[in-house]
């Protein structure tokens, strides 16, 4: 990545950012690579570290509006590396027309073609009528507690503001051009502890056993039909993910017991009002028996939608005119870091397929990330000639 001529080809940048083995929360100089990157395309970079995580914040220009490419560095472990057809880390361009190795989808890929589509834009546009800006984590894959979170309240308390914002997740699950997400659910994970009494199976009265209020309680909580969806997202729902009592023995009832559950839920719902309800029906079981139940609730992102709009069109057309398909505007599959920033912008996300990510054998077509180097350079150009309301 001698000279800026090389930017505006993606595939250099994203092999160099694969070959650092960047797990969770180890950075293995990937923010590096892509600050040297930026630095050559004129950005001022500065790092955000927080705990153990580095994160970057990257801005060319001042004036607004601002557009902001989002995304992670970091990725999963690849697992054992002898069920790999080739080095997970090794980013190999092979003869398949596929690019292998962790990261390549989720989503290192995609970062090489933000960058190699500013480069790209530059050239054909000149300066744009505003500000580019990346931020770059590398907590994503793991709590998100020292990443885009930290570095965004950071960022506020220093005045920065940006205007939209285009995450470049793996959101195709087939086909390049499939599904813009513009809206995720909401997730809670809730670990309920009911104490009782150990006591001896043959003397029940001298002991509080804590298995029966706990399914009673479980069985409260998943009797509730949450909703029946709000489009367009699916209906919300609660899944026990865990019931433990680690007994051992058959003579014996336990002290206490343990299950735990998430929620992902729609914008029907708050996790304010979400965690209040939990805990009213752990207060009903409790009332009749002679323990204790604990409800910790932990609330890692609530239900957003970017309406249809502009900025969601912008989007598609941009994608549509490379591919021929007209994504659809969805909101399935787990979390990401787009849950902070619609707090302080309209955010959206598209990047490349997913069908191999956090898999052995991860890999992207070529051709897909060139294609998706061009539906960004679209969206820029079509951003800074008529930026959305």
């Amino acid at each position: 990545m001698s000279t800026t001529d090389d930017l505006a080809n993606p595939l250099p940048l994203a092999q160099a950012l694969i070959r650092r083995p960047s797990i969770t929360p180890a950075d293995a100089g990937a923010l590096g690579v892509l600050e040297a990157a930026l630095e050559q395309l004129g950005f001022a970079c500065r790092r955000y570290p927080f705990g153990e995580v580095d994160n970057l914040y990257a801005r060319r220009g001042t004036a607004s509006p601002c557009f902001l490419f989002a995304g992670h560095t970091d990725v999963v472990p690849p697992g054992a590396e002898d069920d790999w057809q080739k080095p997970p880390f090794g980013a190999e361009a092979a003869e398949d027309g596929f690019l292998w190795g962790r990261g390549a989808a989720d989503m290192k890929g995609a970062i090489a073609a933000m960058v190699a589509s500013v480069r790209r834009y530059l050239d054909t546009a000149g300066e744009p009528d505003g500000s580019i800006a990346f931020l770059i984590t590398g907590d994503e894959e793991g709590p998100a507690i020292h990443g885009t979170k930290a570095v965004l309240k950071a960022l506020a308390d220093e005045g920065e503001t940006f205007d939209h914002c285009l995450v470049g997740e793996p959101t195709n699950p087939n086909a390049l051009g499939d599904t813009i997400k513009s809206g995720r659910r909401g997730s809670l994970n809730c670990t309920l502890t009911v104490t009782g009494r150990q006591g001896h199976v043959a003397y029940p009265e001298r002991a509080e056993n804590p298995i029966p209020p706990l399914l009673d309680l479980l069985g409260r909580l998943l009797a509730r039909k949450l909703d029946d969806g709000v489009s367009p997202f699916q209906p919300s729902n609660l899944e026990v993910t865990s019931v433990d009592v680690g007994n051992p023995t058959t003579n014996v009832i336990p002290a206490s017991a343990t299950a735990r559950f998430n929620i992902r839920f729609n914008i029907a719902h708050t996790g304010d009002a979400l965690s209040e309800w939990i805990r009213e029906e752990a207060n009903l079981v409790d009332f009749n028996f002679d323990g204790h139940i604990d409800a910790d609730i932990h609330v890692t992102g609530e239900a957003f939608l970017t309406p249809a709009g502009p900025f969601t069109t912008l989007l598609q057309d941009g994608v549509e005119a490379e591919t021929g398909r007209r994504p659809a505007l969805t909101t399935g599959g787990g979390t990401s870091d787009a849950r902070f920033i619609q707090l302080y912008a309209p955010v959206a996300e598209f990047g490349l397929v997913g069908a191999t990510m956090h898999q052995v054998d991860e890999r992207v077509a070529i051709s897909d990330i060139e294609t998706l180097t061009r539906i960004y350079t679209r969206i820029l150009d079509g951003y800074f000639r008529s930026p959305p309301a």
